[in-house]
């Protein structure tokens, strides 16, 4: 897809579609350290997704964001509709929502080496 046509996505579908897109990296990262029982994978898995670590990982990997990435992740970040739940408070909420929302943005536009890129700066 080309930005232009990305662009007129809602960010928060951009967030929902991210959100897996993330999820499955993090899944991926952990199998491939060991074979662990699946409840020991599902609370390291928790370690990376949860809103508070996306928020932590969005200010990593801020100041390598394109023009484009940015603008992206500033639209999820202040998206209105975002319900908060307990566990993060609102700050944290909308920046995960913005880093999510480029996870998406980067995975309907084809661009799997940029998501690995951005992945392996949060990671390190």
């Amino acid at each position: 897809m080309t930005d232009e046509i990305l662009k007129n996505y809602s960010p928060l579908s951009l967030a929902f579609l991210g959100d897996g897109v993330y999820e499955l990296l993090v899944r991926e990262m952990i199998v491939s350290e060991a074979n662990r029982p699946v409840g020991e994978l599902h609370k390291m898995a928790v370690t990376y997704v949860k809103a508070s670590f996306q928020a932590a990982a969005a200010d990593k990997i801020s100041e390598s964001l394109t023009e484009t990435e940015a603008d992206i992740y500033r639209r999820g970040r202040n998206a209105n509709g975002v319900h908060i739940p307990k566990s993060a408070s609102p700050a944290e909420y909308r920046k995960a929502t913005g880093f999510e929302a480029v996870f998406g943005y980067l995975y309907l536009k084809g661009d799997r080496e940029r998501i690995e890129e951005l992945f392996k700066l949060i990671i390190s």
